[in-house]
């Protein structure tokens, strides 16, 4: 789910639609979670899917940290990547404002966070553009990332959060553990696809329910 205050606005004809803040969104706040309605598309699922629909899942989803690919139902799915990036996906499971967003921007994210399984050439038009995506990413700049996270999500309580509501009990118990005593911050490695771990928990499940 999308903050409200954005909507859907064609950009051009290289980067197609992306969605725009309506209204101020402050640094801090949540911008996006992976809630209850979202689709999700398992890699036994989708590797059953004849090739057309493969791209149109290729084109608006993410992979989680199972291995599942995320289409969000919602507008959520038109964000675009940019470099300099205004929100980006925390260990929490939700995105964040890394800054201010000011009515009429676009809002971007990055991303290399979302377990990409192939390169793809950027023109963020920033100077500090990577000109390309690559699978690496994730590995290369994981503690660039939750340096910057570390200090934007200690103030999401100073700024209103109409989304909150749809963020799971435990991982709100987890965010006001961090916030209150700036301990157990949860890494964005938690994001971090390991297929190895889905093998585990497939064969637990074989086994009756993860009991052996």
């Amino acid at each position: 789910m999308i903050h409200p205050d954005t909507e859907l606005r064609w950009v051009n004809s290289t980067v197609g639609y992306g969605v725009f803040a309506t209204n101020l969104i402050p640094e801090g706040t949540i911008v996006y979670v992976k809630d209850q309605l979202e689709v999700s598309i398992s890699p036994d699922n989708y590797l059953i899917l004849d090739n057309n629909y493969r791209e149109i899942i290729d084109k608006y989803s993410f992979i989680d940290d199972k291995g599942n690919r995320i289409i969000s139902w919602d507008i959520a799915k038109y964000v675009n990547h940019c470099c300099n990036c205004n929100t980006m996906s925390t260990g929490y499971g939700f995105e964040i404002a890394t800054r201010d967003i000011f009515p009429g921007e676009q809002i971007t994210d990055e991303y290399g966070l979302f377990n990409v399984e192939y390169e793809m050439d950027l023109s963020c038009g920033y100077e500090n553009c990577r000109k390309r995506l690559r699978i690496t990413d994730f590995d290369t700049y994981y503690k660039d990332w939750d340096k910057k996270l570390k200090k934007i999500i200690l103030k999401s309580e100073t700024v209103a959060q109409p989304i909150m509501k749809f963020v799971d009990k435990e991982t709100q118990k987890e965010l006001r553990t961090f916030t209150s005593t700036g301990k157990q911050y949860k890494s964005v490695t938690h994001l971090r696809y390991k297929p190895e771990m889905a093998l585990v928990n497939a064969g637990m499940k074989m086994n009756g329910n993860g009991k052996h």
